[in-house]
């Protein structure tokens, strides 16, 4: 875990200066609060893993510890570059504050979702905790007195209810690309524990696999896997895990 503390520390300050760069002052203000000190204050409720540790998700995408912290910089970055290419090519009016802090809030409170799973030494959700990450950012927003147009982006940014603003869906199609790229990555991996299981029956896939997903970071089985094919990315997840 140290490894990767130290990595999701260097993600989060990197994040810091994101917000850092908003020019609207309430908006930098309150997505500097809550990037600093995550926590809910709307409701009586207590997380069961630290935020700097938390998946983006507990199966499909960035689910290792440090994920939400390396997707939200990678739905900031991208969305940002999506403003430059609109506003360049197209001639679109952004608010690209709004689109950074919302880019940054979007998935925050998603540690609260999360509980470690004993039986597979990754993440699940926890069974007692009524409400989404997004439904708490929207209520968080409210009840520390947000602006609205943050509010609502917030609130869009996941595409269940109808977009609005412009700011909105380019955070939803940052953070689509960046889940979804990382999904793939995670699927090829998943695949190949398949493999280690049906080789080393003790070695069970989805132990392997999120043991796997805390040794080294996802682009480096990528690279494994897309330069030296599905027999080197097994050899090399026997290898750091001394499975052989």
């Amino acid at each position: 875990m140290s490894v990767f503390e130290d990595r999701a520390n260097k993600v989060l300050m990197l994040l810091v200066e994101k917000a850092e760069s908003i020019r609207d002052n309430e908006i930098k203000t309150i997505t500097l609060e809550l990037l600093r000190n995550p926590v809910i204050t709307f409701t009586k409720v207590e997380p069961r893993i630290r935020f700097i540790e938390s998946p983006a998700a507990p199966k499909k995408h960035h689910a290792y510890p440090g994920g939400l912290l390396d997707h939200t910089l990678g739905v900031t970055e991208i969305a940002e570059k999506l403003v430059d290419v609109y506003e360049k090519i197209y001639g679109a009016v952004v608010d690209k504050d709004i689109v950074i802090a919302s880019a940054i809030l979007h998935d925050l409170f998603k540690y609260y979702q999360y509980e470690r799973d004993p039986l597979t030494g990754g993440y699940r959700p926890r069974s007692d905790w009524y409400f989404s990450h997004d439904f708490a950012m929207v209520a968080e927003l409210s009840t520390r007195g947000a602006p609205e147009r943050l509010i609502r982006a917030v609130a869009e940014v996941h595409g269940t209810v109808p977009f609005t603003m412009i700011e909105s869906q380019i955070v939803h199609q940052a953070d689509s690309t960046d889940s979804e790229m990382i999904a793939k990555i995670q699927d090829i991996i998943w695949r190949v524990c398949l493999d280690i299981e049906l080789e080393i029956p003790d070695a069970k896939a989805i132990k392997v696999f999120n043991e796997a997903l805390k040794r080294a970071p996802i682009f480096e089985y990528a690279r494994v896997y897309y330069m030296r094919g599905r027999d080197a990315l097994r050899e090399f997840i026997e290898h750091i895990l001394g499975l052989k």
